[in-house]
């Protein structure tokens, strides 16, 4: 009962000075809306990184010419993967279920009459179904016999389809392919956004041996697609093609490959590293507001203890404790950073949903932002409330009273 009553005080004490109160709270406000919209297009690139990595493959392995530590896709002029290097990865490395050497260009006009669209062209081998476990929604897929006979076949992602085609069917129609003239066959199953966030269904593909010899005029790859048998193999056999392409390329340490091996776990913790930067840095900003608005609070506290010393000096005259007092001021604070809290989550959420409707970012809504936030409240307002409450209770009775 007590304690209600020393609440309710602090509660009138607090709306007979609102202009105050709300800058007291400000700062709790701005730093938990800040701090729920970031967890929320967290926890959204979240879900979009395992969206995008079970499009990658979790049993993928990609091989790509070239080395560093730069985007998945190697360069026009990279001629460090050839067929040979396939022929090794198959004979000498076990527990691989599928294989696809992939030679690929980037913007490459692709036209039907009037209609035109850049896009990826992949020249494949018939395995490439199987590698990315990715086949045909209509039509026939790469087969053996277009290999072999250096077919003018291709198969269109469905962004390619559209550009072109619109909601007609493709399937028998000719399109231009640089200067080559192609047999529209199949069109590819729809997948979305690709781990890099480009758009996987903007492709065409044609057979290996028409697109190295008819289409791009070369002899060396751009990629291998390699799909395992075991998931929990993934780690191993990448080490052991890494190991084996360094031996067939003739690398020695402290030289560099000239290739790159990338997994699942690669992809995801790529692009987790670039979402998590920005996360880190958004929530040290929201930290800091939270900081600055516990620095504010206290001191405009301070002020408040020195215009009250009356109030203060009336109710220990009359029998209030010490420990009375200074439970009241800290009772204050903490209703005002709670306070705070409660508007500075109804605030986040809203932003949240504005910002995933209104741009492309994913957001995800839970309560995890409200429990982080309550907590944080309860901190700053016990951490920068002690010491102007501490100021309250040692105030002299007699002296409150002059």
């Amino acid at each position: 009962m007590k304690m209600f009553r020393l609440v309710k005080e602090g509660t009138r004490a607090l709306g007979a000075r609102k202009l105050r109160t709300f800058f007291m709270m400000l700062g709790t406000i701005v730093g938990i809306t800040a701090l729920t919209v970031i967890m929320a297009i967290g926890a959204g690139t979240e879900r979009e990184v395992m969206n995008r990595v079970k499009g990658f493959g979790f049993r993928a392995i990609i091989v790509s010419a070239g080395g560093g530590r730069g985007p998945l896709g190697p360069r026009a002029t990279t001629t460090t993967l050839r067929e040979e290097d396939v022929e090794a990865v198959r004979d000498r490395v076990s527990g691989i279920e599928a294989m696809s050497p992939t030679a690929m260009k980037v913007g490459v006009s692709i036209k039907r009459g009037a209609a035109q669209t850049n896009a990826l062209v992949f020249a494949i081998e018939p395995d490439w179904h199987e590698a990315w476990e990715w086949f045909t929604s209509e039509g026939a897929p790469i087969e053996a016999e277009d290999m072999a006979s250096l077919a003018r076949v291709c198969v269109l992602g469905t962004s390619v389809s559209r550009e072109l085609f619109g909601e007609a069917s493709p399937i028998g129609e000719y399109v231009q392919i640089g200067n080559v003239r192609f047999l529209v066959k199949g069109v590819l199953e729809s997948r979305g956004t690709s781990p890099v966030g480009s758009d996987f269904d903007n492709r065409a593909l044609v057979p290996l041996t028409t697109g190295l010899r008819r289409l791009f005029n070369q002899d060396y790859l751009s990629q291998i697609r390699i799909l395992v048998e075991d998931p929990d193999q993934l780690e191993p056999i990448g080490e052991q093609v890494r190991k084996l392409l360094r031996e067939c390329h003739h690398i020695t340490p402290p030289e560099e490959d000239d290739f790159r091996v990338r997994t699942a776990a690669d992809v995801a913790r790529m692009v987790r590293g670039v979402s998590g930067t920005m996360s880190t840095l958004l929530t040290t900003l929201a930290g800091l507001s939270l900081i600055v608005g516990g620095i504010v609070l206290m001191n405009i506290l301070l002020i408040s203890v020195n215009e009250r010393t009356a109030e203060i000096g009336l109710r220990r005259a009359i029998g209030a404790t010490r420990r009375d007092i200074f439970t009241q001021f800290l009772a204050e604070s903490i209703a005002i950073t709670s306070l705070g809290m409660l508007i500075g989550a109804g605030l986040g959420f809203g932003a949240s949903t504005l910002v995933g409707s209104m741009t492309t970012m994913k957001v995800v809504i839970s309560w995890t932002p409200f429990a982080l936030g309550l907590g944080f409240s309860l901190m700053v307002g016990l951490f920068f409330g002690i010491q102007p409450a501490r100021k309250a209770a040692r105030l002299s009775p007699v002296q409150a009273l002059r």
